[in-house]
This record gives structure tokens, C-alpha cells and sequence, in this order.
């Protein structure tokens, strides 16, 4: 491992553990040249098909598009980084675990939608709005109609709830 600070490329791994979710290794390490410290994390690399583009091109699963997404759409909302991080794995197990080499970028775009509506409804919708190149205010009605009609199971106080709260849609109020 080449040091980033000196770059060096004898380093040796000071301690090593499993990070709290268990599914990385982080190695502390100690530049043999310079002595500076840092970590690094090892995580298993997981087999996911190639995805099928809209316009029928295809191209590589990118990890980091799928997290850039989600993490555009969660842009200053008050969600635990450890539930979008629990999200994303969920989303990278269930693509890594299609059966077929191909996997159409439709398929994915939902299950990434069905991941933000559980995390925070104004994320889902900056997502689906881009996602669906809504063209017009109806179709932004038409989503927030559906989330109305289906709302998520997490705690919509948490998130400061997009659609008011349960009662107040029900035409009752609160007290």
C-alpha cells in the first residue's frame, strides 16, 4: 500500500478489525518511511451484471453511481447515514444477486426508489422526478397522491413528513 502522504510504497498493517456493520476490514497502517498513520478498508467485491440502458446501451454496475444517486436525493435531509448506508447494501445484495448477466437500469431505478420511500418521502420524490423526467406539475400530484395513499413505515415525525401527518390527511387534527 503506497503512503498518501509521503508515497512510499512500504506500509505495514499496525491493527485490523471488522467495522461495526461486520462487512469491511479496516487496517490501520503505518508508513515505513515517514511514520504517518491511516486507515484503510477491505470489503468484499460483489459480482454484479452489466446494466441495460434506456437507450439499449450497455455498460459496467457502477457502485458509486447508485450511491451518488441516492445521495443527490438525500442531499440535506435528516437521515442516519447508517440506514442509507444499511440501504444501499440492501439495493447492492439484490442486484449482485440477479441471476442473469444483464440487468435492465428500469429494474434498478425502482428498487432505488422503493429503498428512498423508505427513508424520506422528499427524497423520493427528488429521485423519482429526475428518474421519470416528470414533465409536468400532474405528475408530481400524481406521486405525491400515491405516497398519500401508501405511506411509508418509518417514523414520519423523524423525517418531517412531506405529506403532514396521518390524522391531519384522515381531516382530523392533532392535539
Amino acid at each position: 500500500m503506497i503512503c498518501p502522504f509521503c508515497s512510499h510504497e512500504d506500509t505495514r498493517v499496525v491493527d485490523s478489525r471488522l467495522t461495526r456493520d461486520g462487512l469491511q476490514i479496516r487496517r490501520r497502517r503505518q508508513c515505513e518511511s515517514c511514520g504517518s498513520r491511516f486507515n484503510t478498508f477491505e470489503a468484499p467485491e460483489l459480482k454484479a451484471p452489466r446494466v441495460i440502458k434506456t437507450d439499449g446501451g450497455r455498460q459496467a454496475f457502477s457502485e458509486t453511481k447508485l450511491r451518488d444517486g441516492m445521495m443527490r436525493a438525500l442531499e440535506k435531509r435528516p437521515v442516519e447515514t447508517r440506514k442509507v448506508e444499511h440501504a444501499i447494501r440492501s439495493l447492492l445484495r439484490e442486484i449482485s444477486s440477479v441471476e442473469d448477466s444483464e440487468i435492465p437500469s428500469a429494474l434498478i431505478g425502482e428498487w432505488v426508489m422503493r429503498e428512498l420511500a423508505k427513508l424520506d418521502q422528499v427524497a423520493y420524490v427528488r429521485f423519482a422526478s429526475v428518474y421519470k423526467r416528470f414533465e409536468d406539475v400532474q405528475a408530481f400530484r400524481d406521486v405525491i397522491e400515491r405516497l398519500e395513499r401508501e405511506p411509508p413505515v418509518d417514523d414520519e415525525e423523524r423525517q418531517g413528513s412531506l405529506l403532514g401527518s396521518t390524522a391531519k390527511r384522515n381531516g382530523r387534527s392533532e392535539q
